[in-house]
């Protein structure tokens, strides 16, 4: 799989209407993945064990996308084999009062993964420069008067630059994806969950509300991606039409950071060598 075909490193130029929901590569159906997508689990698997032991490189990777795009499932299937000790999600939802008196960036940073280990932010602070742009959120919020005007949205994106960087000259590397759904299959899975009893809990009506704004998402997501992308902190614009593609290309990429990133087994000292030798002994002296 060419991964490179979405990834995203410099907005310039960057169009969403250039990139297909629908693409599925080569493939035809999920047959065609399914060897990769379990050799790439396997992988992954191993080199989250590497990165765990060696301790000096943390991974944030942040899901974002429309509703039903597959986010959860997406994360359940490609992260099935990692240990959990290395791994935590968190969910970002509609943020509460505690959260709305602190800066946006706050309830993420203080989930960040400490170094070893893998965070997944099941949306993010990328909410505050969607949402809160399609429903200028902003000019409602507890602010001055001057944190609310036209240039909000832009402050943010390079505040979210800049945050970006910081966390890569900190040792964490930030891999963030957009599953790309189009407004079809949006609505064959709204469908599916209306008419499916034990998928009812998932659908509301506040879903059917904001795609009516379709197009005013289309264009953040586009102008979020566009705005931050960057080689330390890369987007990737994943077909999400077909779930076993998006799982595909998901597992392809972060097996690609991971294999970037090398993390490495701790080696010994010459006196701890010998000192497991010294314990060795003694083991096989006991009974």
């Amino acid at each position: 799989m060419n991964i490179k075909k979405y990834r995203i490193t410099d907005g310039g130029g960057f169009s969403l209407a250039d990139f297909d929901p629908q693409d599925t590569g080569k493939c035809k159906s999920s047959g065609d993945v399914q060897k990769v997508l379990s050799q790439n689990i396997s992988r992954i698997k191993e080199i989250q064990d590497r990165l765990y032991a060696d301790g000096k490189t943390a991974l944030l990777i942040i899901f974002q996308a429309m509703d039903a795009a597959g986010k959860d499932s997406a994360i359940k299937h490609v992260m099935s084999g990692v240990n959990p000790q290395g791994i935590d999600v968190f969910s970002f939802k509609q943020p509460s009062s505690k959260e709305l008196s602190h800066d946006y960036l706050w309830r993420a940073v203080k989930v960040l993964p400490a170094r070893g280990k893998i965070a997944i932010f099941n949306r993010s602070y990328y909410e505050d420069v969607l949402i809160v742009k399609v429903h200028r959120l902003y000019e409602k919020q507890n602010l001055p008067a001057r944190c609310k005007g036209e240039d909000t949205i832009e402050k943010r994106y390079a505040q979210i630059r800049h945050f970006e960087e910081y966390l890569w000259e900190n040792g964490i590397v930030t891999v963030k994806f957009f599953l790309n759904l189009s407004k079809g299959a949006q609505r064959k899975r709204f469908l599916e969950r209306i008419n499916n009893k034990d998928k009812n809990w998932k659908f509301s009506m506040g879903d059917i509300e904001e795609r009516q704004f379709w197009g005013d998402y289309q264009e953040a997501y586009q102008s979020a991606i566009a705005a931050t992308a960057a080689k330390h902190s890369p987007w990737y614009v994943v077909p999400a039409d077909k779930k076993w593609f998006a799982r595909a290309v998901i597992s392809t990429a972060l097996l690609d950071t991971l294999q970037q990133i090398d993390p490495q087994y701790p080696t010994i000292t010459k006196a701890q060598e010998a000192e497991l030798e010294e314990c060795k002994q003694k083991l096989l002296e006991q009974d």
